[in-house]
C-alpha cells in the first residue's frame, strides 16, 4: 500500500525538479548560462555594474541580431568575490540552436573601486562603451544541448588609473564556452499509459518529466554520466527501468522506444 501512495506523489511532484523538457518541440532552441569568474586584482573591491545581457546571432545584422537572456539577476558585482575558481550565474535562457558571434553586457553606473587604503573611487566607463561591453564569442550552439559561457574578468587589467586619483573601467575579459549537460529522447508506448520519468545518476541526483500525448519525451540538463531510466505508470506492473545509459556532455542520447506492455 504504501507504494501505491508514494509513486502517484513522486509523479506529481515532478513538476518541481524537472525543467519541463520532455515535450520534444523544443523549436531547436539550446540552453544558456552566462556565468562570471575574475583573476585576483590588487584591490579591496572591484564592483561592476550589470543591467543586462545580449548575445548576436551570426548572419544577422547588427542591432536586430542582439538577443536579450532573459532570466538576469542584475546587480552590482565585486569581482573579487569570484577568484580562485568561484564564479556566479549572471545570465541565462533558452535561444535559437546555430552559431553565436558576440556577447554584449550592458554595464549600469554603479561601478567603483575599493582602494587598499579603504577609498572607493567611481570607476568611469570609456564614451565608447556606451552601448554596452562587446566580447566576441563565436560559439556553436546545438539543439537540446546546455552551454555555460564563463566570462573570466582580470581586475588587475581592468581598472586602469588615469593619473590624477581617477579611475577608468576598460574591462578585459577572457570568453570560455562549454557544452555542460546532453539530453535523453525516446518514445513509450503505449502513450496513454503517460509515465512519469526519472533519470537517476549514481549519486542519485534525480530529475525528470513526462512523455508528451504521442508518447515522445525528452529531458534536457543531463550532465555527462552514466545514468537509470525509470518509468513509472499509475499501474505499478507497467514500470520499467533501463540501466547503463551513458550521455556525454554535448549529446542528445536516444534510447529508442520503450514498450511498457512488455514482459
Amino acid at each position: 500500500m504504501r507504494t501505491k501512495f508514494l509513486i502517484p506523489f513522486l509523479m506529481s511532484g515532478l513538476v518541481w525538479f524537472s525543467s519541463c523538457d520532455s515535450e520534444t518541440d523544443s523549436n531547436g532552441t539550446a540552453r544558456m548560462e552566462v556565468r562570471m569568474t575574475d583573476a585576483p586584482g590588487d584591490y579591496e573591491e572591484v564592483n561592476v555594474d550589470i543591467r543586462s545581457v545580449q548575445i548576436h546571432k551570426e548572419n544577422t545584422d547588427s542591432e536586430s541580431g542582439w538577443l536579450t537572456l532573459d532570466e538576469i539577476n542584475p546587480g552590482v558585482y565585486n569581482l573579487l568575490d569570484f577568484a580562485n575558481g568561484r564564479d556566479t550565474l549572471l545570465a541565462s535562457a533558452n535561444l535559437p540552436a546555430g552559431t553565436i558571434s558576440q556577447i554584449r553586457l550592458v554595464l549600469g553606473e554603479n561601478n567603483s573601486v575599493k582602494l587598499k587604503n579603504g577609498t572607493v573611487v567611481d570607476l568611469k566607463t570609456p564614451s565608447g562603451q556606451t552601448s554596452g561591453l562587446k566580447l566576441q564569442l563565436n560559439a556553436d550552439l546545438r539543439e537540446d544541448v546546455t552551454y555555460v559561457v564563463l566570462l573570466d574578468f582580470d581586475a588587475a587589467k581592468s581598472v586602469v588609473a588615469r593619473g590624477n586619483g581617477q579611475y577608468n573601467l576598460k574591462p578585459v575579459i577572457r570568453t570560455v564556452t562549454q557544452a555542460i549537460a546532453g539530453a535523453i529522447q525516446g518514445r513509450v508506448t503505449p502513450a496513454e499509459l503517460k509515465p512519469g520519468i526519472y533519470v537517476i545518476s549514481a549519486a542519485n541526483d534525480t530529475i525528470g518529466g513526462f512523455a508528451n500525448e504521442n508518447g515522445d519525451f525528452l529531458i534536457k540538463g543531463v550532465r555527462a554520466g552514466t545514468y537509470t531510466v525509470k518509468f513509472y505508470t499509475e499501474n505499478d506492473e507497467h514500470n520499467k527501468t533501463v540501466e547503463n545509459v551513458t550521455v556525454a556532455q554535448d549529446q542528445v542520447k536516444s534510447i529508442g522506444t520503450i514498450d511498457l506492455m512488455a514482459e
